[in-house]
């Protein structure tokens, strides 16, 4: 099956959460630098998932950029990677109000490391598709970025019932490790279109 519409379909559904994690932000009470600090946690917390939420944008891109049809198998996975970015905003909010209190803080965690599973099962399921000699699989290897990845988002969603400090330190690493879109990708891409030329 054609893979245009899934890509369109998942572009729509990634700019409306984009846009929900916008409107929940508040303008403070006061216009003051007291009013700006009741806002603080909010904000980082809008500035951390704005990034998460565009790393997932980059890298579903730029995995189907190596992808060659889909199957309904596919589609479920991708839909429920969307559910889980859709699950962001509210996780965002939620934390960032609290004050970064523990058990918002653990849901947010948890729903980023849900957001790196349905990735992983996603990745997975093309490979299922298209073969372990396809382009996907080729290029991943043995995915042990995205393996340990899921270890450290595990690590962060236990942290967060003892210090939610650190477990906002281990996600922003996390977001800084996967800041740029997989390498392993774009040096294929780059190789296919050193070879047209």
């Amino acid at each position: 099956m054609n893979k245009s519409r899934l890509e369109s379909f998942s572009d729509g559904v990634i700019s409306v959460s984009l846009t929900l994690m916008l409107y929940q932000i508040q303008l403070p009470a006061e216009f003051t630098w007291n009013g700006l600090q009741t806002e603080a946690y909010h904000f980082f917390g809008y500035v951390l998932s704005f990034i998460y939420v565009g790393i997932y944008w980059n890298n579903h891109h730029h995995l189907f950029q190596v992808v060659r049809g889909i199957n309904g198998r596919i589609m479920w996975a991708n839909l429920n990677l969307l559910f889980w970015l859709t699950m962001i905003p509210i996780t965002t909010t939620w934390a960032g109000k609290s004050g970064l209190l523990a058990l918002p803080t653990a849901l947010y965690a948890l729903v980023l490391f849900m957001c790196s599973a349905a990735y992983w099962v996603l990745e997975r399921a093309i490979i299922a598709s298209e073969g372990k000699a396809s382009v996907l699989a080729s290029t991943l290897g043995k995915d042990r970025k995205g393996k340990l990845s899921l270890l450290v988002y595990a690590l962060a969603v236990g942290c967060s019932l003892y210090s939610t400090i650190a477990t906002f330190s281990i996600l922003t690493a996390m977001a800084a490790l996967w800041f740029l879109p997989d390498s392993r990708i774009e040096k294929y891409l780059t190789q296919q279109d050193e070879t047209k030329t």
